[in-house]
């Protein structure tokens, strides 16, 4: 820890999953004069319990957590106290993701490969009472709002679809019928704006609406 602390201290809570992330960012953070981790967690869960014991003045919040993610636990802390400050680092870049982070109570944005260049002056921003957004994000998430979202059944078939290249596999998965699964591509298709559902899964992914990961 830093040994020259003022009183206007920021205190923060990083929660991350991986172990060395969040040793490189407390890092960064402890070479800061006007800095200080107060506290780590590596799971949604955790997160919202260590806010509540330690109240931050700004937590560092990761998206994908094994329990509940970041995006809940986000929502949790903000119900918890609506003047809870809260930046997401996270490696997607997809306008849903932002949205729903947004949309849960968070006022910063940022990339893990912005964090060198912008995580310091995010958090100093957020802090002060302002929200810190990365253009480019904002700019996606008004290029598409206007779009319709898909459904979870729709999001579902899509995820089993790109898993698997047939939309036979999605139906018996699902206890649909084939034909049921087909309709479903045709409003995923008009939904996303794609010519066929290759094109649809790789604009779902990389907008952050399925994770075939999961």
């Amino acid at each position: 820890m830093n040994a020259e602390r003022s009183d206007s201290i920021i205190r923060l809570l990083v929660a991350d999953d991986h172990p060395v992330v969040r040793a490189g960012i407390a890092g960064l953070i402890e070479a800061e004069a006007d800095m200080t981790v107060v506290a780590q967690a590596d799971n949604g869960e955790l997160a919202f319990e260590a806010w509540k014991v330690h109240r931050p003045d700004v937590t560092l919040m990761d998206l994908q957590m094994a329990g509940f993610d970041g995006v809940e636990a986000i929502a949790r802390i903000r119900a918890f106290e609506p003047k809870a400050r809260i930046v997401v680092l996270t490696t997607y870049s997809g306008d849903v993701q932002a949205a729903r982070a947004l949309k849960a109570g968070a006022c910063g944005y940022l990339l893990k490969t912005m964090i060198r260049a912008d995580m310091l002056r995010a958090i100093r921003t957020v802090h002060a009472g302002n929200d810190f957004v990365a253009p480019a994000l904002t700019a996606a998430i008004n290029a598409h709002a206007d779009q319709q979202k898909l459904s979870q059944r729709e999001m579902e078939v899509l995820r089993l679809v790109a898993k698997s290249g047939r939309n036979k596999v999605a139906a018996s998965a699902m206890g649909l019928s084939e034909a049921t699964v087909k309709v479903h591509m045709k409003n995923i298709l008009a939904k996303l704006k794609a010519t066929d559902r290759v094109q649809a899964v790789m604009i779902a992914i990389r907008r952050g609406i399925i994770d075939i990961d999961r």
